[in-house]
């Protein structure tokens, strides 16, 4: 049986999926859990910590977790389409958990090795005290558009109003700070409450039905929005603002103790990027980004154009990402004022990949410029 950290994280991993059964749904009030429903329970939580203690074990399956539903994930779902994970070397499979700062609290208790998420969540963790380190960053600038409701046309109609997000301390919580900072707000000065919402979907429906009045997306859930009479307030992908995001990072007792396996990680990340943003491979990504989406084939289009405006072609983690990150959260967080991005970014294997001429032959060899 897991210990209380590994339940609580299986829990929070998997609160979207589970009907524990404790409340009767006709409102009588509260049922005792069946034997069989506790079984299943158990062998759930077992099955769940056996696949994420054993990553380092050769033949074992590695679980890499992410969280963001946005088309910039592609390149960690292609290697599992494609077979790259097993073209070099190992299996894994990849694992949507709903937040940065939950990913991040799951590494800290080992049972997830390898994380593709933003800095923020990341930072505040070293913060206070985790090992930590980026690795990669396939975005390194905000790509998200300002949504808001049909009544709010300037950014002033914001002041007093709901802001959405997906979680406190988030990569789209970033987003969403540096998007009022751009348009001339501030949440505390203009009384705008952020609000933790959920994911971009959850996000999408809130804005539309008046949850929150305004919101930051990709432009998969923005456009269709605009068409319905919401106003895009600003399309921050123009304005270059850099961040920390769609990282790669693992704590660093595992990256000292399994350095092949972070290689071989990065390498099947750095060529399912390059299969997704491939002209000649569009047709089957946009089958990939429809799949996991689940979204039309129109709005996989939507998708794909920001993924590849969105995506760096060569994955270092920028430093002047992981600085404005920390300038803003040391308003809320002063203890992240301590942490120094030379200090947070390992680029050792990305740079040995760099140099030895991986990178371009990968490139080269999907046509990617």
């Amino acid at each position: 049986m897991p210990g209380k950290a590994g339940i609580h994280t299986w829990l929070m991993l998997h609160d979207d999926k589970v009907d524990f059964g404790l409340r009767r749904h006709d409102g009588r009030g509260e049922r005792m859990l069946n034997l069989s429903v506790v079984l299943l329970l158990i062998l759930s939580l077992l099955s769940f910590r056996k696949e994420a203690s054993a990553a380092a074990a050769p033949g074992k399956k590695l679980v890499i977790a992410y969280a963001a539903m946005n088309a910039r994930v592609c390149p960690l779902w292609a290697p599992k389409e494609r077979g790259l994970f097993t073209k070099y070397g190992f299996d894994a499979e990849p694992l949507f958990v709903r937040g940065a700062p939950t990913l991040v609290s799951a590494m800290a208790s080992n049972e997830i090795e390898v994380g593709y998420t933003g800095g923020t969540a990341v930072i505040g963790a070293v913060a206070s005290g985790s090992d930590l380190k980026v690795l990669s960053a396939l975005t390194n600038r905000v790509t998200y558009e300002v949504v808001a409701r049909p009544n709010i046309k300037t950014a002033e109609d914001l002041r007093g109003k709901k802001f959405g997000v997906q979680a406190i301390g988030g990569t789209v919580w970033m987003g969403a700070i540096l998007a009022l900072e751009h348009l001339g707000l501030d949440p505390d000065r203009d009384k705008i409450a952020i609000i933790a919402a959920g994911d971009q979907s959850v996000l999408a429906q809130a804005v539309a039905q008046g949850t929150v009045d305004a919101t930051v997306l990709d432009g998969v859930q923005a456009r269709p929005l605009a068409a319905k009479g919401l106003n895009i307030l600003a399309d921050l992908g123009k304005l270059n603002l850099p961040i920390l995001s769609s990282s790669i990072v693992a704590r660093d007792p595992y990256i000292q103790k399994n350095p092949q396996m972070v290689e071989n990680v990065i390498k099947s990340v750095i060529e399912g990027a390059a299969f997704c943003l491939s002209a000649k491979e569009k047709p089957n990504t946009l089958k990939i980004l429809q799949k996991y989406l689940r979204v039309s084939e129109k709005d996989a289009e939507e998708g794909y154009r920001d993924m590849v405006s969105g995506l760096d072609r060569r994955p270092y983690a920028n430093p002047a990402g992981a600085t404005n990150v920390i300038r803003l959260m040391k308003r809320s967080n002063p203890k992240v004022e301590n942490v120094k991005p030379e200090n947070l970014i390992d680029d050792r294997i990305m740079k040995r990949l760099d140099q030895s001429g991986f990178i371009d032959e990968v490139l080269n060899r999907y046509g990617v410029k």
